[in-house]
């Protein structure tokens, strides 16, 4: 019988602020977290907004030295494990710290490092450059530290699989528990890369929204007006648990894993093909590994990035996979709102979904006013939305044509 997986903690650090309920409040209030760029100076790049995490307060999880040698992104999942850590529960000891794994995704590691010890290379000399360098830019990092932290010593691995690399963590996780390698896994995606080499590689590829008098409203999925992502960061970690060993200890549920599916475009470094096909091979997947039927389920969280290309194939990838269902699901971009965290979009967006269906309400698509004539769906439109879904997937699809999907139902005996 197969092992049945439920998500029973929840860590975030997003743009909308540090905190599962601070920033749940604000996405169901429809409020972003996009402004002008502040790390650096973006006056002479196309792009000069991003969606940059506010109030994290590194002292609280760490040492003034030991922050200083951990890149932020690694700083960003330590935060969030001990969230999610906290909220669930938890107690990892000798006894069961075998059955423990951590998997996350990252999608650039330590790029902000890379470039300050580039210029101290050159300008300093190779015998400027700490020890800690290495350590500071490998993507692994995330997970190592945090099992470091709580002692785990299950699988241990991570996911670099671009945009979709947090939503294979989750899935990658989840599989791990159905086959019996862990009863408890953290997972989830990290990222930290808004400095002038990540957002002007975007913006060479044109790949950025360049609404730079209007940040607020820059990120618009699905939108006419849409004209790029906005680069953010973050992080979201989960934990799941298989069901009896939740259940013994009392632990809260907030949803049900069911399913997960991955696939390849096989089309393109960066654009997705015109008919969705990859996408829909994903969700197709993902719905087979859970026994459901397409009409069974009630809400997507959409990829929906807010570039022209994404929006538009994602909305073909779903009418093919749900056909007349298709306009029956309630369909939302939640990027709209946190900006894209890249690598660590997948795990805030599990998140997200777990919430929804914990909660009952869908969190809106902000900014839409105006749907393209080929996103014709019900994307939640401006407000959050009360409606119990019972049955959600989380889209993620990356550059390199790397799809991801995870199904999720609200909790049942």
């Amino acid at each position: 019988m197969k092992r049945r997986v439920v998500v029973t903690g929840i860590g975030l650090v997003t743009p909308l602020g540090t905190g599962t309920e601070k920033t749940w409040d604000s996405l169901i209030r429809g409020q972003g977290g996009i402004g002008p760029i502040t790390r650096f100076d973006a006056s002479e790049f196309a792009s000069q907004i991003a969606a940059e995490v506010k109030d994290f307060e590194p002292e609280k999880w760490f040492e003034k030295k030991q922050a200083k040698n951990l890149d932020l992104f690694v700083q960003y999942a330590i935060a969030a494990a001990d969230l999610a850590l906290a909220d669930s529960g938890l107690s990892i000891n000798e006894s069961n710290c075998e059955r423990v794994g951590v998997i996350t995704g990252c999608g650039m590691g330590g790029l902000p490092t890379i470039e300050e010890y580039h210029e101290v290379m050159r300008n300093r000399g190779p015998r400027k450059i700490t020890p800690f360098f290495i350590p500071r830019v490998i993507p692994n990092m995330p997970s190592g530290h945090i099992s470091m932290r709580i002692g785990s010593k299950g699988p241990n691995l991570t996911q670099t699989t671009a945009c979709a690399a947090g939503t294979h963590a989750v899935g990658e996780a989840y599989r791990h528990i159905v086959y019996g390698d862990c009863d408890i896994a953290f997972t989830g995606g990290t990222e930290s890369v808004i400095c002038p080499l990540a957002v002007g590689g975007f913006s060479a590829m044109k790949a950025l929204s360049t609404r730079n008098d209007d940040p607020a409203t820059a990120s618009r999925p699905f939108d006419q007006g849409r004209d790029g992502f906005i680069i953010a960061e973050g992080s979201g970690i989960l934990i799941l648990e298989e069901l009896e060993h939740a259940q013994q200890r009392g632990a809260k549920i907030y949803a049900e894993i069911i399913g997960y599916g991955q696939s390849s475009d096989a089309y393109h470094i960066a654009a997705p093909p015109e008919n969705g096909e990859g996408a829909a091979h994903c969700m197709k997947m993902a719905l087979r590994d859970a026994g459901i039927r397409p009409d069974q389920v009630d809400y997507i969280n959409a990829h929906g990035t807010s570039t022209p290309l994404n929006d538009k194939c994602e909305t073909t990838a779903i009418k093919t996979v749900f056909q007349d269902h298709a306009y029956k699901l309630a369909i939302s971009s939640t990027k709209s709102m946190t900006g894209h965290m890249l690598g660590a979009a997948g795990g805030i967006e599990a998140a997200f979904t777990a919430l929804t269906m914990h909660t009952g309400i869908i969190p809106p698509t902000a900014n839409l006013h105006e749907p393209s004539k080929e996103c014709d769906l019900d994307y939640v439109p401006l407000t959050a939305r009360e409606a119990n879904p019972q049955i959600a997937l989380s889209n993620s699809f990356g550059f390199g044509g790397t799809n991801g999907v995870v199904v999720m139902k609200h909790f049942s005996e």
